[in-house]
């Protein structure tokens, strides 16, 4: 044996051969002593404790909190609802301080927000939960926060939050004032009868305007100016007295807890490790951990194993009781498990399941195909799990001839694309391939042939290759939908000027105050699906917000238009346009694809197509070697020759020559604005 003697750090330390079991001379203790080992290569060192140092770490073990002691009328859910960038986050943040779950220190953004999407871009994309313990008048409260996006993408994810809450911080920017996506907002809280406490923030900012918010509110809300808030976030200023509003304004939760468990999953996760993680609002009952519990949407029966509160971290506890909302887990090890909008109930104990979720309505479709086809099973094994983590995306099984087999994904917006391809790659580490963004198209079939075939007279084509030709067809149906739009009056011209080359139709226009104006547009989906919200946002100079929801179908003039390169059409590039715009949109989509494509040693001609007429061309011009480089004067039929060799090369390169489309093709050249 080797022993170690003398003073420093390692006093106390004994190193012996790995798994030998042998007694050690000159050393006594009690063999239950609990020891903290450390194994190394061949060695393990075993540290004694004291008995002092054992307190020290027994008290630092957290202990499971009691949720007993919270009454029904001791809870308050609530969730922060805005516009885009108005402080949510920020204000989550503060409330988190004040009521001692984080620590305050300056490193304190975003807490809630712990997609590494969220924090590069500055949005909030996930509602995120939290629960707060906060002494008010010598009592404690258990207050429940659900920090939910402000992006119009995102509007599902705030109106599953808000069916676990009975009131909403509304929170209003003091120098931007009332915008669209605040309306929004408003009226999903408004619809679900939420209390609504209005919360001015950004006072300390040096053009804010409080005063003139507070008329917005009363003007827009019909909110008294007296309930309004007036807080910085940012500093922490005036914060207190948000928390007090929520206790004294926002009723407690209308529950039993006699009854038997009824839980509303309103958000999950996926753990490798653990399954599925479901985030849970208890309506009646209690559940703990052993409790056998059913999923109403699959009538499977799991055991729990583990119930906890999110604080902001999971911390678990012995029970959870009706009123309070925490996550579960139980066992779900495939990912449709875990349905949002489900309902739990005790095994043996059926209920009426609660009313769950209206489905999201994808507003944006999109092919989605491995980089190679050996990472398809990888790639489906991730969009499961992510599509588990955000329910609003619809998958449907498709496959193309250039791209191999593949989905096609229904999305709620742009933004919501592109987050959702950000984060297959961040967590996921999947490279993909995303064709062109289309919208869900209507057409009335005449021919009985496909009426049989279809076995309905009005299809949905959510991929513009099965777009079905003008004779088979009565008329065609676009998506449309409500825009609002709140801008300084100053622009109001310009964006008129935008809506109307959109082929928006008005609907309404009032002044919400003496220098804002809100317009109400009635606008064909796929004009403002890829760019409008840039060609705004530079018409206003960054001042004007715009928000939009479904409005149903009209009957438009569309067509399909091929792109050929080549002569070949690209299946991944097919659009359908409306019958006016197909020239602009055509030209405009070779003048991309002519940026984008990389120079080849062959020309490449792209053109637009719909059906056999050609309504744009733009071609990319060769690479060349100088052939007459070598010619010093000399007769002309010489040149001639060599010219000639080198064109029938050329000519004979492009007919066996393959043209690859970059991946990021496919939205560049979509972008309707161009780059200034």
């Amino acid at each position: 044996m080797w022993a170690l003697a003398g003073r420093g750090w390692w006093r106390g330390l004994v190193l012996k051969p790995w798994a030998t079991g042998a007694a050690r001379p000159g050393l006594s203790r009690d063999p239950s002593a609990p020891t903290l080992r450390a194994a190394t290569n061949s060695w393990t060192t075993d540290r004694l404790y004291s008995s002092a140092e054992l307190k020290v770490t027994a008290s630092m073990s957290p202990e499971k909190p009691d949720m007993s002691k919270f009454l029904v009328e001791d809870i308050r859910n609530f969730s922060i609802i805005a516009h885009v960038d108005h402080g949510k986050s920020t204000l989550a943040d503060r409330l988190l301080e004040l009521t001692g779950t984080i620590d305050k220190t300056k490193n304190n953004k975003q807490v809630l927000d712990k997609l590494q999407v969220e924090r590069e871009r500055g949005i909030t994309v996930k509602a995120q939960t939290a629960s707060l313990f906060y002494s008010f008048q010598g009592k404690q409260y258990l207050l429940n926060l659900i920090d939910t996006p402000g992006h119009v993408d995102f509007s599902y994810e705030v109106s599953r939050s808000l069916s676990a809450c009975q009131g909403v911080l509304l929170v209003v920017d003091a120098n931007e004032g009332i915008q669209a996506q605040t309306v929004a907002n408003f009226f999903l809280a408004f619809e679900a009868q939420l209390t609504v406490i209005p919360v001015i923030n950004k006072i300390d900012l040096k053009n804010a305007d409080p005063d003139m918010v507070e008329k917005q509110i009363e003007k827009v809300f019909d909110i008294p100016s007296d309930e309004c808030i007036k807080i910085s976030a940012k500093l922490g200023t005036n914060v207190e007295s948000v928390l007090q509003a929520v206790i004294e304004r926002i009723p407690p939760p209308k529950v039993h807890r006699k009854n038997p468990l009824r839980a509303l999953v309103f958000d999950s996760t996926f753990d490798q490790y653990r399954g599925v993680i479901a985030n849970v609002a208890l309506f009646d009952g209690v559940v703990s951990k052993g409790d056998k519990i059913v999923s109403a949407h699959n009538q499977k029966t799991y055991e729990v194993n583990e119930v906890g509160v999110l604080n902001p971290n999971e911390k678990s506890t012995h029970k959870l009781y009706a009123g309070q909302v925490g996550y579960l887990i139980a066992g779900m090890k495939d990912v449709t498990e875990a349905q949002i909008g489900d309902t739990l109930y005790l095994h043996n104990h059926p209920v009426e399941p609660l009313p769950g979720f209206k489905s999201a309505k994808p507003m944006v479709f999109a092919g989605m195909y491995p980089v190679d086809q050996s990472e398809y099973n990888n790639l489906k094994s991730a969009i499961e799990k992510l599509t588990l983590n955000d329910s609003s995306v619809t998958v449907h099984r498709d496959s193309s001839l250039a791209l191999g087999a593949g989905w096609r994904l229904g999305f709620l917006g742009l933004l919501h694309m592109e987050v959702f391809n950000q984060r297959l790659e961040q967590e996921y580490n999947a490279a993909v391939i995303l064709t062109t963004p289309t919208v869900p198209y209507k057409a009335v079939l005449s021919s009985a042939k496909l009426i049989k075939e279809y076995r309905q007279k009005e299809i949905t084509i959510i991929n513009p290759a099965q777009f079905p030709d003008k004779p088979k067809v009565t008329e065609y149906l676009e998506p449309i939908v409500l825009g609002t739009i709140i801008t300084p009056d100053e622009y109001t011209g310009k964006i008129m000027m935008l809506c109307q080359a959109r082929r928006a139709v008005q609907q309404n226009m009032m002044f919400i105050d003496q220098s804002r104006v809100m317009l109400k547009y009635l606008f064909p989906l796929n004009e403002i699906v890829v760019d409008f919200y840039d060609s705004l946002k530079s018409l206003s100079s960054g001042y004007a917000s715009f928000d939009y929801e479904d409005a149903g179908y009209q009957t438009a003039e569309l067509v399909k238009m091929d792109i050929l390169l080549n002569g070949n059409i690209v299946e991944e590039l097919v659009t359908i346009v409306h019958k006016d715009k197909a020239h602009t949109v055509g030209k405009t989509i070779c003048e991309r694809l002519k940026d984008t494509l990389p120079r080849q040693l062959f020309e490449i001609a792209i053109q637009a197509a719909i059906g056999s007429k050609i309504v744009a061309r733009e071609t990319v011009k060769p690479y060349r070697k100088n052939v007459l480089a070598k010619c010093y004067g000399g007769d002309i039929t010489r040149k001639m020759k060599l010219l000639k060799r080198q064109a029938e090369g050329k000519k004979r390169m492009r007919k066996i020559g393959n043209i690859e489309v970059p991946k990021d093709a496919f939205i560049k050249v979509l972008k309707t604005q161009t780059n200034k």
